[in-house]
């Protein structure tokens, strides 16, 4: 079964796919704006040596933990220019948390916005690019850093309803 969205067709199920495959984004003008919250996680998995470095605050390049942080924060805001069908959405806070542990760092990020569409991109892409800004902070000390496990881990308002990783 199929909707009319404007003179297309959409199969169910595919909301931003066209009848003739092409991608386009969603209208969500019509849905209400209600209060949306999304959280995420990740892991860089770094060498002892590393690891030692943050802890001791030896990096090389200055203070890697707080670079990340500022760098995930920053990337909620620009969201919709790097996932192309992402609206923009008005980010009302922005929480990124990076916590050391014995091989890697721990990354987590939770987005808030009041908003008629969710924000789960904007916490997937905190701390995507918070990982990506820590392997640029320690790659003098470990070239073998490794960013792991990003996900969604819980997210809540919206039509879907609430949800939490289990």
């Amino acid at each position: 079964m199929a909707s009319d969205v404007g003179d297309r067709e959409v199969p169910r199920g595919l909301t931003h796919v066209r009848a003739d495959g092409s991608a386009h984004m969603v209208d969500v003008s019509g849905k209400a704006v209600t209060a949306r919250e999304a959280s995420a996680r990740g892991r860089v998995l770094l060498s002892a040596d590393a690891v030692a470095a943050l802890r001791d605050g030896t990096v090389p390049k200055g203070d890697a933990l707080a670079v990340a942080r500022l760098a995930g924060i920053q990337a909620v805001k620009r969201t919709p220019e790097l996932v192309p069908l992402a609206h923009p959405v008005a980010v009302h806070a922005a929480s990124v948390d990076l916590d050391v542990a014995d091989d890697g760092v721990d990354i987590s990020a939770t987005v808030r916005t009041a908003d008629r569409t969710g924000i789960e991109m904007e916490a997937l892409t905190a701390v995507s690019v918070a990982a990506l800004a820590l392997v640029d902070m320690v790659k003098a000390v470990d070239r073998h850093a490794r960013i792991t496990d990003v996900r969604v881990t819980a997210k809540s308002g919206g039509r879907s309803g609430d949800w939490v990783e289990p």
